[in-house]
């Protein structure tokens, strides 16, 4: 980047720059945290005050901030120290207001010292938000820079939960079978859902643990239906036929293992089969993405077979349209994007997308294989000769095996910042499935992702509250 300052003997009366600048809501949370201030009305989308649009009001610092960027790098530019700034807020700038920051040169004074108009517009309607006066002392040689670099800032906020929830909100609350609620987080995060509307629990378990686990958290259990089975089996079996009587819409997991949980749901009798390989997705949350990214299968399925992966690809796509991603994109992952035989999953990748194009797997759209980079990277899928509708642009990362996929999602949460919410498909209705680790914001994220995939199979037909009493 190239900087140019504009010394004292180069400046006149009547001189003037502009910048524009487009506030985003990370625009906001970037100065929330240099500045401190965390007021909530910078900070949400409520309407806290009541006049009919969200607040994300852009703090009246920060528009002033943008009139210091005008005099640092414009005009007199880089090597301008302040003396003084005048104030005056006319309107409210929000997250999503393009505006426009003007400095006019009024003064110029022997010592160095440049008087300046300033102001700061928002583009369209040219409301005025802030104006006043500054005072500077301008550099008096020129000087030019050249390759200062800024590093670039990923706000870690998961907007992709937040939207998901949003949307599962108006939906009538999901009865949820949860099994085993027995420990803090497992019990918090299904009151957090209940609280949110997005379900209505169903406890079962031993109800001495569950009690504990609320007085933990101080939560009130009053209006929750218990189901005390303290054995973890039996407490998973009882899922299974509350949802055969059709009296939940869903299954969670508690403080259990999973394959407690799974184990009577894949009983030919008496469980929750409906044809498919049960599997499982991660609904990733990435910060700095603009879409969320689901990874598959990375919890069931340890070395699956060219037929589990079918099944592993379908049933992310109807996640995927659940959630509302109106074109699924699969990148079927392998350590290379061209087909080496000595390389199964690149094999496989090959013939799930051939699969797909000849209508064997249905709505949206499949390529393999692929690599990590190309897969999600449109610059590593072009130096690669990659142009398919899939490379570079992936929301759908199917990976060769368990192992695999583990690391990857782990490598989200842990080095990326990404949240997960975990859902198993394949059964009559969805089964949340967090881990001990999972952030009060995935096991909310997870109910409602389950909220909405049973909402689009079932035709928003989920049980009511008044249907599970």
């Amino acid at each position: 980047m190239r900087f140019e300052n504009r010394p004292l003997s180069q400046i006149r009366v009547g001189d003037s720059e502009s910048l524009n600048r487009l506030v985003t809501t990370d625009d906001l949370y970037v100065f929330a945290t240099a500045s401190g201030n965390h007021n909530p009305m910078h900070l949400t989308q409520d309407d806290a005050d009541h006049d009919g649009r969200p607040d994300a009001v852009a703090p009246g610092m920060f528009v002033a901030s943008l009139i210091s960027a005008v005099l640092g790098m414009k005009l007199p530019g880089p090597g301008t120290l302040y003396r003084a700034q005048i104030l005056n807020f006319h309107e409210r700038a929000h997250a999503g207001d393009e505006l426009i920051t003007t400095v006019t040169v009024s003064a110029v004074a022997p010592d160095g010292q440049v008087t300046l108009a300033t102001e700061v517009r928002r583009k369209g309607d040219d409301a005025l938000i802030v104006d006043g006066e500054a005072r500077v002392i301008a550099p008096t040689e020129k000087h030019v820079w050249e390759g200062i670099e800024v590093p670039g800032l990923v706000v870690q906020r998961h907007r992709h939960f937040e939207a998901l929830v949003a949307r599962a909100r108006p939906l009538p609350p999901l009865v949820t079978a949860v099994v085993a609620p027995e420990e803090e987080k497992s019990l918090g995060g299904a009151i957090k859902a209940a609280e949110e509307s997005i379900i209505t629990p169903i406890l079962i378990g031993d109800p001495a643990k569950i009690a504990a686990a609320a007085a933990a958290i101080g939560a009130d259990l009053d209006g929750f239906e218990i189901i005390a089975l303290p054995d973890h089996g039996a407490a998973a079996r009882r899922a299974c036929e509350l949802v055969n009587e059709g009296r939940a819409g869903a299954v969670m997991k508690g403080h259990l293992h999973t394959d407690d949980l799974l184990r009577p749901m894949l009983d030919k009798a008496t469980g929750l089969r409906i044809g498919r390989r049960f599997t499982h997705v991660f609904v990733m949350d990435v910060p700095g993405q603009d879409h969320p990214i689901l990874v598959t299968d990375a919890a069931i399925n340890i070395t699956p077979d060219l037929a589990t992966k079918v099944d592993i690809v379908q049933n992310a796509i109807d996640l995927a349209l659940s959630i509302g991603i109106d074109v699924p994109r699969v990148g079927v992952l392998s350590a290379v994007e061209t087909v080496n035989p000595a390389i199964a999953s690149s094999v496989d990748a090959a013939l799930l997308s051939k699969m797909a194009e000849r209508g064997q797997i249905t709505g949206g759209l499949v390529d393999g294989p692929l690599a990590m980079d190309n897969a999600v990277d449109i610059g590593a899928a072009r130096t690669k000769g990659l142009t398919s509708e899939v490379a570079g642009r992936a929301n759908i990362l199917v990976v060769p095996g368990l192992d695999a996929g583990n690391m990857l999602a782990k490598q989200l949460a842990y080095i990326s910042h990404a949240e997960g919410a975990g859902l198993v498909l394949g059964a009559r209705v969805p089964v949340i499935l967090n881990s001990r680790s999972d952030s009060a914001m995935a096991r909310l994220a997870s109910c409602a992702v389950a909220a909405l995939q049973h909402a689009r199979l079932a035709g928003a037909s989920a049980p009511t509250a008044a249907a599970a009493e």
